[in-house]
């Protein structure tokens, strides 16, 4: 196909609104010594919101970004935006990399050089997210996004391919090869939560039970921002959308409660990932993702599975449960590294994305 070439171009007007918006925000008051007890400290927002309305340069990111070859197409009525970096390599095996919440496409910026050495990638903004724009109806779950990424990657011509994922990226690389396995050759993972099938499972080491009991803790007693997500985006929206210091925590306390603090995210790549949401409006739309996808739909993955597991993610893996439903032929486990894995330590990340897909490519 043609592929029609996608540029940032962000109004003027709209950096203007933004920064009068930061010029009059109006700051909550906290407690004493309340450190993180009750969510992210005032201090620290106001830190960043400095930062982003004085030192924070959006069209020096604009411009970095706009050197990656971006494109639309639209698929299922849906705007899709995307990257797409093709190898030197001629014959090179194409990957589809996912991002999840409240990442983006940005995820994946210090691995694209490392990966395109050995794959074509493919990194596509999830609808609802970023500039594939805010959806317009019912029902964007994440096997409707994996089946618009099956669409994608056939129509530039990729009938054989890769799918990677973390995060909400997990499940729709999961879903890419429940919907194409006679075109994925395998899904790498770098996050998989396991819960235990029905009537439990025996014989686990003493680390991976501690493992399983805590994605089951996680699991009866979801965090705010998840049970708000799932139940009522739209509720959280008009404040996100209204606030660009509301969205700036919101997605702020994510980063720092989800990284490794040895692998700290620069406050720009934060800012520029932030700015994205703002710029686009965007909060609810992909907050909504989380309301339509059903955790239930998933089936046993008929296609060669690797897992990377990140001492500091939200979670971490278990073999014996994942074995029950994935087809696992890599697995590795890292002492450093969190959920924005390819952010974090992208050394790591990519070396373990080019061993699986060597193995099963």
């Amino acid at each position: 196909m043609t592929e029609k070439p996608f540029r940032i171009d962000t109004p003027q007007a709209a950096l203007d609104d933004l920064a009068a918006r930061l010029d009059r925000v109006r700051w909550p008051d906290e407690l004493p010594g309340a450190g993180w007890d009750y969510g992210i400290p005032l201090a620290r927002v106001q830190e960043l919101a400095r930062r982003w309305r004085d030192g924070f340069d959006w069209r020096a990111q604009e411009s970095a970004l706009n050197a990656l070859p971006q494109f639309t197409d639209e698929i299922d009525g849906q705007t899709v935006h995307y990257v797409h970096v093709r190898s030197s390599s001629a014959d090179a095996l194409p990957l589809v990399l996912t991002h999840g919440w409240p990442g983006s496409f940005l995820e994946f910026l210090d691995v694209v050089e490392p990966l395109s050495r050995d794959f074509h990638l493919v990194i596509p903004s999830i609808p609802g997210f970023g500039f594939s724009g805010r959806t317009t109806e019912r029902g964007w779950d994440i096997a409707r996004v994996a089946r618009a990424w099956a669409e994608l990657m056939h129509r530039l011509g990729y009938e054989r391919y890769g799918a990677q994922g973390g995060d909400f990226g997990s499940g729709i690389a999961r879903m890419v090869g429940q919907v194409a396995p006679e075109h994925v050759v395998g899904v790498h993972l770098n996050y998989l939560p396991t819960l235990p099938p029905p009537g439990g499972i025996d014989g686990l080491s003493e680390e991976d039970q501690d493992r399983l009991d805590r994605t089951v803790a996680f699991a009866a007693q979801r965090p705010g921002y998840q049970v708000l997500q799932s139940t009522t985006p739209q509720t959280i929206a008009y404040a996100l959308t209204d606030s660009p210091t509301g969205q700036l925590a919101w997605i702020a306390e994510r980063f720092a409660k989800w990284t490794d603090p040895a692998s700290r995210i620069p406050d720009d790549r934060l800012l520029t990932d932030v700015t994205l949401y703002w710029l686009t409006g965007t909060a609810g739309s992909s907050a909504r993702l989380a309301k339509e996808s059903s955790y239930g739909g998933f089936q046993r993955c008929p296609v060669p599975a690797g897992v990377a597991v990140f001492a500091h993610d939200i979670l971490q893996s278990v073999r014996p449960v994942a074995e029950g439903f994935l087809d696992i032929r890599h697995w590795s486990e890292f002492d450093r590294g969190g959920h924005f894995a390819a952010m974090e330590v992208p050394d790591l990340f990519a070396e373990d994305v080019r061993k699986f897909f060597s193995a099963v490519g």
